[in-house]
């Protein structure tokens, strides 16, 4: 046997060289520790990951042993430049150690099979160690936990916390009188990143500085340290319900719409509300239906059967992912959580490709959940992407909607040449229409179908209206919806020739462009109708024009209701401070969209 044992980084990490020098394995034997071994370890150190300090923590246990006699212990090699210690994991690292071991003649320790082999190769004297896999025992963190926890959470000088209760209706309560200390959470870092090591159901979701996602079993452990972080910080996370499709409202139908062929669908609901378990108890409905499905997650903690395969980011990429699933070819692919640009173009691609795609997204209304989609994907191709929104609030199916594509005249136009294509957003129970999608302009207008009668439309149309009409009339207008289709606009008898316009050009120009028919008053011999000024901002002053009606008194309505009574200035104007409480309120209110009127004080 050589005299000198080079170990790698593998077996240092593990503790390995350590744990045999106390058995008397390696009593009287020279240990050589490879520059690029420390180099290795103190660049993980330096970027937070915890096999980076456990390494560190056996190169000091080793320096003790040496300081009692057990052992010789020494440093050689050349230290490796950035570069080399960035390329370690295409072996270069791995290199460098060999190296020391073939100019020494020495032993070759190490757990990485890889490294075995290669040394093998080469003809050194190599001995090959399995990684250990200690007993599993419970962690501390677990202790917090009891059958309604759904989520621990530990701050060092912070009390820990947890949140209790059932699917929707959670309460954080505190788990102790004394705050934690900075140590306490170290040595509860280390146990988990011991824990994931030994458990076969655990693993490392993510690992950069400052911060790593751990899962273990059905337990999610968010860890972050300085400088992602202003102080070390625990928090795992387990489900506390796992619920079978048939226990939802509607889950007949959804089961039947399931059935029919891939679909698109949605899963939204506000955080807490039980998606994730609902997404979960799809994906197992549908394995039962002799589907193929996989899950695309990021960190990985549906619960769901052994047969249903959890794919992660690859390459820290979905869409490297996509990319390996588009060739699988599942039935269905639950995607958990889609949240930015790049998630939603994922899922629509792979929809698109013909794969049925359920995506679960944080919205608080159903109609939210669509309106994400919006400026990502083209709006004629979202009923191709998604067809179903499934809304989850406390744990329930509280509403389904169905997302139709057609050509129509949108709900309160009635010209022919209006028609153009729409996304008709209907009730699953009930097939009425709730939500319309369609381009007016060079906006994007989700409009609620209104079942009172009253026409959402004819705001819009107002609104169009009154834009327009701003660079025709110097003085107050009132626009006023007679049907879908007519209106009529009061103007000033001096304005309405210039609304008209020569040969009646500018309101035939107006009329064409709304696609609706629009009747131009005078305002005399009229019952004096709410006169809406012009508004505009001074430096100092906000000013309502009116034009008119100097010295008379009138009160000014916001939004339908009144704000205060006002004088007419002598130039037709109503001025304030815009420093005034007053001007503030009404400034608010018009970027919100409320409608400014002014009207004659009623003479008692």
């Amino acid at each position: 046997m050589a005299q000198y044992l080079v170990p790698d980084t593998s077996v240092v990490i593990d503790g390995r060289v350590s744990a045999r020098v106390k058995s008397g394995e390696l009593a009287g034997r020279r240990i050589v520790v490879p520059e690029a071994v420390v180099a290795e370890l103190e660049a993980q150190a330096n970027h937070g990951r915890e096999i980076g300090s456990k390494g560190l923590e056996e190169l000091r246990r080793l320096s003790e042993l040496a300081k009692t006699g057990k052992i010789e212990l020494e440093y050689v090699g050349v230290r490796p430049d950035l570069d080399q210690i960035k390329l370690a994991g295409g072996g270069e690292i791995d290199a460098m150690i060999r190296d020391v071991a073939l100019e020494l003649g020495a032993s070759f320790l190490t757990s990485d099979v890889v490294q075995f082999k290669v040394a093998q190769a080469m003809g050194i004297e190599v001995e090959y160690v399995r990684p250990q896999r200690g007993e599993i025992r419970a962690l501390s963190i677990e202790k917090y936990f009891t059958e309604d926890t759904l989520s621990v959470h530990l701050k060092e000088d912070a009390i820990p916390m947890a949140k209790r209760g059932k699917v929707g209706s959670f309460t954080l309560v505190k788990l102790d009188s004394k705050p934690q200390s900075e140590r306490e959470l170290r040595d509860i870092s280390r146990e988990i990143f011991e824990r994931a090591k030994v458990d076969p159901d655990g693993y490392v979701e993510m690992e950069k500085m400052g911060a790593a996602v751990i899962q273990l079993g059905p337990m999610r452990l968010a860890i972050a340290r300085p400088p992602f972080s202003d102080g070390l910080e625990i928090t795992a996370v387990r489900p506390v319900a796992k619920v079978d499709l048939e226990a939802y409202q509607h889950s007949d139908e959804l089961k039947a719409r399931l059935r029919e062929g891939q679909r698109g669908i949605l899963i939204a609901g506000p955080p807490g509300s039980g998606k994730s378990t609902f997404a979960a108890g799809v994906a197992e409905y549908l394995l039962k239906c002799n589907y193929v499905v996989k899950t695309m997650e990021s960190p990985r903690d549906l619960q769901v059967p052994p047969e249903i395969t959890q794919y992660g980011p690859l390459e820290g990429s979905m869409e490297a992912s996509a990319e390996i699933l588009l060739l699988v070819r599942p039935d269905y692919t639950i995607y958990d959580e889609v949240r930015k640009t790049k998630d939603f173009m994922v899922f629509a691609d792979m929809r698109l490709a013909g794969v049925g795609m359920i995506g679960v997204v944080h919205a608080n209304k159903p109609i939210d959940a669509l309106q994400r989609l919006l400026g990502r994907v083209d709006l004629g191709m979202i009923p191709q992407v998604v067809d179903t929104v499934v809304f989850i609030e406390k744990g329930e199916v509280t509403r389904v909607l169905d997302v139709e594509f057609t050509v129509k005249v949108p709900s309160g136009m009635v010209e022919a040449d209006l028609a153009r294509p729409v996304i008709v957003v209907k009730d699953f129970q009930t097939n009425a229409a709730e939500y319309e999608m369609y381009t007016y302009g060079d906006e994007i207008v989700v409009m609620p179908v209104s079942k009172s009668g009253k026409k959402p439309v004819w705001k819009l149309a107002s609104r169009e209206i009154e834009k327009e009409l701003a660079h025709h009339v110097k003085g107050p207008f009132e626009v006023e919806m007679l049907t879908d289709s007519s209106l009529v606009v009061r103007v000033p008898q001096d304005e309405a020739a210039k609304v008209i316009g020569k040969s009646g050009r500018n309101i035939e120009q107006i009329e064409k462009a709304l696609g609706m028919h629009i009747d131009v008053r005078t305002r005399e011999d009229e019952v004096p109708p709410p006169m809406v000024p012009r508004i505009e901002e001074t430096a100092r002053h906000l000013v309502l024009w009116i034009g008119e009606g100097a010295g008379e008194s009138v009160d000014v309505f916001v939004g339908g209701d009144l704000a205060f009574t006002a004088t007419i200035g002598r130039r037709g104007d109503i001025r304030m401070a815009k420093s005034s409480e007053m001007a503030k309120q009404i400034i608010r209110k018009m970027k919100r969209g409320d409608r400014i009127e002014v009207r004659r004080t009623e003479e008692e």
